[in-house]
């Protein structure tokens, strides 16, 4: 067998009602001073206050820091890293959507003073050390509870990574009940990116592609095929937003060991450019990389189909690659997403653009199974204009 590495965070707590249990969580491993990082559409919710209630009944100093942006700049880290430094904190808890986790893993480890994010970008140069970290997840998405990637955006529009295992946090702690106010756009745009997130890491041509992201990826996708439509439509489901909160972990463990691809690779000059939110610009990609793909390698897809779509068991190997990347798109069309880069405000003329911007994703390029040139990202923009 191949050799691997595998990692993920060192404790999982999921459950509803389990955010109760976070201040004694939090006590016993940050003490007295923690910083709670978060979003201000939670604060505005009244969510962020209620965590900052848990975590102060235990007997802990809460700094709220909820600035944080979708696709959070440079300028939001380092005043969370400020701000921190500043209170001293002993701590950090993320709460909130994939760009908050991402921004508490790297506050953990800025506030400490050891490093800076220049030094950290790209695959294994964060060292650490880093503050105790606890990530709370609100939407059923990104993984980031689970990962050891946190995405910034750097200058105007271009997504820089950190990716290593000192990121991931001590405990990741999921509780459904944080995602039953979900609106269902967020809902049905995160779901999906939860489903890439799986899609990708299964088909991987990373070296590190492993038995344990392909089984996860595979579990991940059975739970988010038989309750995403439930949960868009129906936001008080509770199993399905259980399923959904769970299969998200999972397809998160599953990419962050085994990475994502040529999707992401061409999403995020669609969020850069035009702020489209992550989700939604993988899935307006995605059935048209998954077409380009399956003409050279439709195993993978062919695989993994029938645990979304159990009606495609018993097809050939390359008729079912198609079939996957068909009803991938209705699917998106069901839950109610936009379906064309026109649909966003993209213009024609920003395409050539895109394309050579996404070539700057090269750690992401080299995992797609298929070779993706600066020209075949056009004619896949082109595609899903």
């Amino acid at each position: 067998m191949t050799p691997f590495v595998f990692n993920t965070a060192s404790s999982l707590h999921f459950g509803a009602g389990k955010i109760t249990e976070l201040g004694e969580m939090a006590r016993t491993q940050m003490g007295e001073r923690v910083m709670l990082i978060s979003d201000p559409g939670l604060n505005k919710l009244g969510i962020v206050g209620r965590v900052a209630e848990i975590l102060e009944k235990a007997g802990i100093s809460v700094s709220v820091f909820a600035d944080v942006q979708a696709d959070p700049p440079e300028s939001v880290i380092e005043a969370a890293v400020a701000a921190a430094k500043e209170l001293d904190v002993q701590g950090i808890v993320g709460l909130g959507g994939g760009s908050s986790l991402d921004v508490a893993k790297l506050v953990a480890v800025l506030a400490l003073g050891q490093e800076t994010l220049v030094e950290m970008f790209g695959v294994g140069n964060t060292k650490g050390p880093r503050l105790p970290l606890i990530l709370v997840p609100t939407t059923s998405g990104t993984g980031s509870e689970v990962t050891m990637v946190s995405i910034v955006t750097t200058g105007k529009s271009e997504k820089m990574g950190v990716v290593s295992p000192v990121i991931l946090p001590d405990v990741a702690l999921l509780d459904p009940e944080l995602t039953y106010g979900l609106p269902p756009h967020i809902t049905a745009a995160t779901g999906i990116d939860a489903m890439v997130h799986a899609i990708e890491a299964y088909a991987s041509v990373s070296p590190n592609n492993n038995p344990m992201s392909r089984n996860l990826a595979c579990e991940a996708l059975r739970l988010m095929g038989r309750a995403i439509e439930r949960a868009v439509h129906d936001g008080s489901d509770k199993d399905a937003r259980g399923d959904m909160l769970l299969g998200s972990m999972m397809a998160g463990q599953a990419f962050a060991n085994s990475p994502v691809a040529a999707v992401h690779a061409l999403a995020y000059p669609i969020g850069g450019h035009f702020k489209v939110p992550h989700g939604l610009s993988n899935a307006l990609v995605l059935p048209h990389v998954l077409r380009f793909n399956a003409v050279t390698a439709p195993r993978p897809y062919a695989e993994i189909a029938p645990f979304v779509f159990p009606e495609l068991v018993g097809m050939g190997v390359q008729e079912a690659a198609v079939a996957f990347a068909e009803e991938m798109q209705e699917l998106s069309k069901r839950c109610g997403l936009q379906q064309s880069l026109f649909d966003v405000g993209i213009g024609r003329d920003d395409l050539p653009m895109m394309a050579r911007d996404a070539m700057n994703q090269k750690r992401l390029l080299v995992n797609n199974p298929r070779k993706v040139d600066e020209a075949a990202a056009l004619a896949i923009y082109e595609a899903a204009y």
